[in-house]
């Protein structure tokens, strides 16, 4: 009746409900878009969304094929993973993704250079994002992610623990003086984790215990609350080997007991035996001790 570009074409309107933020998430053409919606309906004899003032809504018939057409999603990136685990050798891109602070301190070392100058026939690109990339999906290969994963769907091991202090600027310093308990933090500014990083456990630590202190700004990245920092709004909780680059930073408080960020490398069982994924885990495995220091610099 129809083939799998119709549904992936109805599911990103499905999801974005416009087919301008459909075509940005396929990096495709509005018009591309809208001639496969009209071709899925017209293959299927029923109308699937209905155009409104703001973009577009399902219809009840499209409510109902949602589901259907997200399991066969499910079962085309499964059999995408499969057929790419199948290719015995190891050549061609490994993606890898992390946050931007992770990719700076991975670029700023020679990790890279080394697994390229071992393994020429692969080539590592860094997908650096606060957001955290769908691996189950095909958005990435291998995460390296700060924090205890949540997604079941996924297989990896702890590669470091990273500590965090409280951080200000050398001109907030001056003008507002230091701070030598937590609790002092009540009666300063501080600028607060928004976002996807707004239940990040440091930012838990900052409301817990300083509830009642002034937010002066907010940041939905760990880069952005540095430079805010930076500026001299504020205080904020920072990793250690990402404030400790900064000559115009000062910790404050820390490392602070019990903030650590652990750092996990992560993959889908699928692509764990795949032998471009297999050989860059086994080269941060191998190379652990020189991984870490990378990772915790500032310790």
């Amino acid at each position: 009746m129809f083939d799998w570009d119709d549904l992936r074409h109805f599911l990103a309107v499905a999801r974005h409900g416009s087919t301008i933020a459909a075509a940005k998430a396929l990096n495709l053409s509005q018009s591309t878009v809208h001639r496969r919606l009209a071709e899925l309906e017209k293959r299927i004899g029923r109308n699937v969304v209905i155009r409104h003032a703001t973009g577009y809504r399902l219809t009840e018939f499209g409510t109902e094929l949602q589901p259907w057409a997200e399991q066969v999603e499910k079962a085309i990136v499964s059999l995408e993973r499969y057929l790419v685990a199948a290719d015995e050798t190891p050549t061609g891109s490994v993606r890898v993704t992390c946050s931007e602070s992770i990719g700076y301190r991975l670029m700023q070392s020679p990790l890279l250079e080394t697994f390229h100058s071992r393994h020429p026939g692969l080539r590592i690109e860094l997908i650096m994002s606060d957001h955290f990339l769908d691996i189950a999906k095909g958005e990435a290969d291998v995460a390296i992610r700060a924090g205890i994963p949540n997604e079941e769907t996924l297989v990896g091991r702890k590669i470091a623990d990273v500590p965090w202090a409280l951080y200000c600027s050398r001109g907030y310093l001056e003008r507002h003086g230091r701070v030598e308990r937590a609790e002092d933090i009540a009666g300063h500014s501080v600028i607060e984790f928004d976002g996807d990083i707004r239940d990040h456990h440091a930012a838990k630590w900052l409301r817990s215990v300083a509830p009642n202190a002034r937010v002066v700004a907010r940041s939905n990245t760990v880069p952005g609350l540095l430079m805010t920092v930076k500026s001299g709004a504020g205080l904020a909780p920072l990793p250690m080997p990402l404030a400790v680059r900064e000559a115009d930073l000062v910790s404050v408080l820390g490392p602070l007991p019990g903030l650590y960020s652990p750092i996990y490398l992560l993959t889908h069982p699928d692509l764990r035996h795949m032998p471009r994924v297999r050989t860059f885990f086994d080269f941060i495995i191998a190379e652990i001790d020189s991984v870490r220091p990378v990772l915790t610099a500032g310790n």
